[in-house]
């Protein structure tokens, strides 16, 4: 049988203080992981302590900014000196910011390439040479259907996570030899509180525009949930995965494969 199992091993989830990248750290928990976590604000932090111990969950977190490589370095220390060596790295904080392109100024572009792909090099970076030394290692970039797809007002969001998508694969290219994998998944549309204004119903009861665009768009007719991501991470962190590497998998409820619904 397929091991499946994370008994023994230690995971870290970037910015998992709440929505999928908490629930990608609730399921690398139950398939049997410690966990540790970073965010940016004690509030934040005390929060999901909270919000991990409800479920069980012991998991130990950092006020860590992930663009900062020597707090990366020190986090990922503390981290094998408390937990042990990191097994499994998420690489799951990131921002977006909607602005059209010919109005984004640079500085703003600038700060979602340093936060959702240079971060996700300096925490691999930070974790590779333990990795390289035990000749085991699991490295997950959560990416985004805009590394295939491009959109209005996301050129930041788009180039980072085309550019992450690059990343996965050249880490497997580059380090597979030391049998550690590393690859991506690339979540659809996910019901989350951020996303809940767009998936409010109108005062005349239709829903919301950008909602029936994503319904139309999804041959699953629905949002996903960030507990469709869960299955997902616990197989690309365990031994089941232990020959796929380089690959990213879109939980997108099949909205890559799909033209749309033909109009009436």
């Amino acid at each position: 049988m397929v091991n499946f199992s994370l008994e023994g091993k230690v995971a870290l989830v970037t910015g998992a203080a709440y929505g999928i990248g908490f629930a990608m750290a609730q399921a690398l928990a139950e398939a049997g992981a410690k966990i540790a976590f970073n965010c940016r604000t004690q509030a934040n932090m005390d929060k999901a302590l909270e919000e991990y111990a409800k479920l069980g969950i012991e998991a130990k977190g950092y006020i860590c900014d992930s663009t900062d490589e020597e707090g990366v370095k020190a986090m990922v220390a503390d981290i094998a000196a408390t937990l042990g060596p990191v097994d499994i790295l998420v690489n799951n904080a990131g921002i977006i910011k909607r602005i059209p392109m010919h109005e984004m100024p640079a500085d703003e572009f600038r700060q979602v390439i340093d936060i959702d792909l240079v971060a996700p090099y300096i925490c691999a970076k930070a974790v590779l040479p333990g990795m390289m030394e035990r000749k085991a290692g699991k490295i997950i970039n959560v990416c985004s259907m805009m590394s295939e797809l491009g959109r209005e007002t996301v050129s930041a969001y788009a180039a980072a996570k085309g550019g992450l998508k690059m990343l996965t694969k050249n880490i497997a290219s580059e380090y597979g030899a030391y049998n550690i994998q590393c690859n991506g998944i690339g979540p659809g549309y996910i019901a989350t509180p951020q996303t809940a204004p767009l998936r409010e119903r109108q005062p005349d009861g239709s829903r919301h525009p950008f909602d029936s665009f994503i319904v139309a768009k999804t041959p699953a007719e629905r949002w996903g949930n960030p507990e469709d991501l869960m299955g997902p991470v616990v197989f690309l962190a365990s031994n089941a995965s232990d020959f796929v590497n380089g690959h990213v998998l879109y939980v997108d409820g099949g909205i890559l494969a799909y033209i749309g619904k033909q109009p009436k």
